[in-house]
């Protein structure tokens, strides 16, 4: 190895390169920050691949150390470098493209250099001197890009997924939070966009608290199946050299660092191919898409106004809405979780379309897989927060509109039909209809209930079930 002040020269099957003297990466990362000029969004943007890089490769260390492949010194190092990495130390060592070919040989090798570069420095060598600790020797050893990079995404997978579901539970418990606040006021619920029956402003808060609760549990359920793990099959599932029991150790280290319950796939030559649990988990952060944009699109609707609209809501204002317009103001925060929600819908289908990629024993597009559900889940975790804190926490209820709306609706005679049957009720819908009458006026004028059982019948709260 020749250095100079600035590099130092490092050498693969292409020959020699200089890389920057001060960098933890190598010179197989440098190649890939020539070759992937796409994005321009590097790999330590998502920080949870990043740990689980790093989780991965220490399980493997420690397993190579049980089978006597790493010296001790070695396998200190290692350790010592991978546990800052999880801490979230030496991240801006991760600067390839999100977006790479080569199935993630790339971000692997990233990891490998980073790792035994930082080892070196611990041992009291320096950056470089790989025949104390080879990034591919020592820190990828037993190991192909095949077996740790898609175990190392499954990881990382689950770790986000513990912050995004938390972000959620705060959301939908803010939600309930105001569905307790507006729990007794009366306004009519509409289906099809048109008036249907009463309901109250809480049950609407509480229906959509529980929407997202729904979708928390699914992921909490498709989450299981990335703990089935392909490490140790190395370049196809055939296990090619790995010494015999490193799959085995390998998983149970990584269960106790993670505190997850990984488990060796029963097939590793499928499991290796297979891109199901991204799949699953993909579909599932859709429906979350769906159901929270289904919100937003109904808070824009209910806040709409103020004077021309429904304005049975107030949204906090956020910021002026117009440039032209003084006075407008624009509901921009579920607009921008609206647009988070359509993102995360394209990435379902780029991983749907990633998958079906996937050719004999390997599916060399996982790395736009894991952009794109990483991705997902850091604007969902975002979105989550901005919602609650700067739209749901500040929403006022106008409540004499709601109360006006319902008291007004012909959806009320709704009730009736016990009473007084379908076509006769329809009868006097379609007449307050046609004469802009009230229901309870006609009622009264044509004796069909006396005013006690009008009290009771055609209370908008009654009807709400409350």
């Amino acid at each position: 190895m020749n250095d100079s002040a600035d590099t130092r020269i490092e050498s693969d099957l292409l020959g020699e390169k200089a890389v920057p003297s001060d960098a933890y990466y190598g010179v197989q990362t440098a190649r890939a920050l020539e070759n992937f000029h796409i994005t321009g969004v590097p790999i330590c943007h998502h920080s949870d691949l990043i740990r689980g890089l790093a989780m991965v490769k220490l399980a493997a260390a420690r397993a190579n150390g049980e089978c006597g492949i790493l010296s001790e010194p070695i396998l200190a190092g290692i350790e010592g470098a991978c546990h800052e990495i999880i801490a979230g130390k030496l991240h801006d060592g991760f600067q390839i493209d999100v977006l790479q070919g080569g199935a993630g040989t790339s971000t692997n090798m990233n990891a490998n250099e980073v790792i035994a570069n930082r080892a070196l420095e611990l041992m009291g060598h320096g950056k470089g001197q790989y025949r104390h600790c080879n990034p591919h020797d020592h820190v990828n050893a037993s190991q192909s890009t095949n077996d740790a990079y898609p175990s190392a995404l499954h990881v990382g997978v689950v770790l986000a997924n513990a912050r995004l579901m938390a972000g959620l539970e705060s959301l939908a418990a803010a939600l309930h939070a105001k569905g307790d606040e507006f729990a007794d006021i009366v306004k009519i619920g509409r289906t099809q966009l048109q008036d249907a029956v009463p309901m109250t402003l809480g049950q609407e808060f509480h229906a959509w608290a529980g929407s997202l609760q729904g979708e928390i549990r699914a992921l909490k359920q498709v989450e299981a199946a990335f703990y089935a793990v392909n490490l140790g099959g190395t370049a196809i599932g055939t296990g090619l050299n790995a010494p015999k029991g490193y799959a085995a150790y390998c998983v149970e280290h990584l269960r106790e660092i993670t505190g997850k319950h990984y488990v060796l796939a029963k097939d590793l030559v499928e499991a290796t191919q297979d891109t199901m649990p991204f799949v699953l988990y993909s579909s599932v952060l859709k429906s979350l898409a769906i159901k929270l944009s289904k919100i937003c699109n109904d808070l824009r609707l209910l806040s709409s106004g103020p004077r021309a609209g429904f304005n049975e809501i107030n949204l906090p204002a956020r910021q002026p809405g117009s440039s032209i317009m003084p006075g407008k103001v624009n509901p921009v925060i579920p607009e921008v979780v609206n647009q988070v929600c359509f993102r995360a819908i394209g990435n379902d289908l780029a991983v749907t379309l990633a998958a079906e990629a996937g050719q004999l024993q390997l599916n060399v597009m996982e790395p736009v897989i894991a952009h794109s559900i990483f991705e997902s889940q850091t604007m969902f975790m975002n979105a989550a927060l901005t919602l609650k804190d700067n739209c749901i926490a500040g929403i006022t209820a106008n409540r004499d509109v709601c109360r006006g709306y319902a008291e007004r609706s012909i959806g009320i005679v709704t009730a009736l039909n016990p009473v007084i049957g379908y076509e006769k009720a329809t009868a006097l819908a379609a007449e307050a209809l046609a004469t802009g009458r009230g229901i309870i006026e006609l009622i009264r004028e044509k004796g069909i209930l006396e005013d006690a059982q009008i009290e009771v019948i055609l209370d908008p709260r009654f009807m709400t079930g409350g």
